[in-house]
């Protein structure tokens, strides 16, 4: 698929995903953890996509090794960044990843962040989320 119609379909998902997490009443001018995902069978491309990003001004965290159903192993990390459920910056921020991703060989995964209470506090409900980021 061309980048084009990924961006395309990830600026509308983009849309959704802020939609669903404002109507679940989470906070709307709260600074938000932006966690952006990424995966490859290659850790040499999954390396050269990190410091791409890191370079682009997102936080890096360390690769993780994942075996799959199939019994493959694939690497993933998070580009990390924190601001507001902004759909403009959100999409920007995508388009860059998605180049960035093509670029390196890499998927992009999309993005997920977490819920934020009215105290300004993430919310994690272990048996609902089981500390993953809200897709």
């Amino acid at each position: 698929m061309s980048i084009d119609r990924l961006l395309k379909a990830q600026k509308q998902e983009n849309q959704e995903i802020v939609n669903a997490i404002l109507d679940d009443g989470s906070k709307p001018n709260a600074e938000y953890t932006i966690e952006h995902h990424f995966s490859s069978s290659s850790f040499d491309r999954l390396e050269k996509a990190a410091v791409d990003a890191f370079k682009a001004g997102f936080e890096v965290n360390d690769a993780e090794e994942m075996e799959l159903e199939d019994g493959s192993v694939i690497y993933c990390f998070d580009a990390i960044a924190h601001h507001k459920l902004d759909v403009e910056m959100l999409d920007k921020a995508c388009e860059a990843l998605l180049v960035l991703a093509a670029k390196q060989k890499v998927d992009y995964d999309g993005w997920g962040t977490y819920f934020i209470d009215e105290n300004g506090e993430e919310y994690i409900d272990d048996e609902e989320f089981e500390e993953k980021p809200h897709h």
